[in-house]
């Protein structure tokens, strides 16, 4: 295994070694999850090795390689590293209980694809700065969608009165529909920077080849548009903000990644 590939595999380890230990402290802990020394080092070690890895895969002669496999592991690193910030000032340990599992199983997955094929993006810096904006509010808008489940699942749970164990130590409802929508008017901001970029650094913004990702980042962003709209003029909250989170996800995540999941590992074209 090539070292680029071995520092993928212990950050890996890392994340799942975070988790267990949010774990342990949060069980002595009778609300929020604050993080203490341990999974913050063991935390950023892991976002150090990542990022190490990325550099190396990422940046070649002649341009960014953004193959499937290298996409995954940019948006990987971009949530580890935004909910571990975001986890010194707020009680995110629940979130990270939810999220760092599912970044180290997405990780491994990348890993299952060393063999794709490079997918180079030259060396513009509009271009550039087109797909960083994109990733970054695909991140924000995947850490929202997992706010959004979070709340989801607190909510059934609070609905039928069951409050033990877990649901015990999340934060109150209030504070996780407030972190949503704070979560998703950033994602929508980059979302928007995003869009507005491609139309002036990319040639042909509904060119064959991006005419679905276009579409349907678009729609996704109608969608984000009138959620942020009914928040502010009609006060939407609970399951139809969840449901509009997790459309609009569902939306960007077939953009974004759905023509290079099945061009590059099912049909092994570039």
């Amino acid at each position: 295994m090539a070292l680029p590939h071995l520092f993928t595999a212990i950050a890996v380890f890392g994340y799942l070694l975070t988790t267990v230990l949010i774990f342990r402290d949060s069980r002595s802990q009778s609300n929020s999850i604050p993080l203490s020394l341990s999974p913050k080092l063991t935390w950023l070690g892991a976002l150090l090795l990542h990022c190490g890895a990325l550099a190396v895969l990422l940046f070649t002669a002649t341009g960014l390689n953004l193959n499937f496999q290298n996409a995954i592991s940019v948006v990987v690193w971009f949530i580890a590293l935004m909910l571990f910030f975001s986890s010194w000032r707020h009680p995110l340990g629940s979130l990270a209980l939810a999220v760092l599992p599912a970044l180290a199983l997405a990780l491994t997955i990348s890993l299952t694809h060393l063999g794709s094929r490079a997918q180079i993006v030259p060396g513009d810096l509009g271009l550039q700065w087109h797909i960083l904006s994109s990733l970054l509010s695909f991140s924000i808008l995947s850490l929202g969608s997992a706010q959004a489940l979070l709340l989801a699942y607190q909510e059934k749970r609070l609905r039928k009165h069951h409050l033990a164990g877990w649901v015990r130590r999340l934060p109150p409802m209030q504070y996780m529909e407030e972190l949503l929508f704070q979560l998703i008017g950033v994602g929508f901001a980059l979302l928007t920077l995003s869009l507005l970029s491609g139309w002036f650094f990319l040639e042909d913004i509904f060119a064959q080849h991006l005419v679905h990702k276009t579409v349907l980042s678009i729609i996704a962003w109608i969608v984000f548009a009138l959620l942020l709209t009914g928040r502010l003029t009609r006060g939407w909250r609970g399951q139809t903000a969840i449901r509009w989170t997790l459309w609009g996800y569902v939306l960007l995540v077939v953009a974004y990644f759905g023509s290079k999941l099945v061009l590059e590992i099912i049909l092994h074209r570039t």
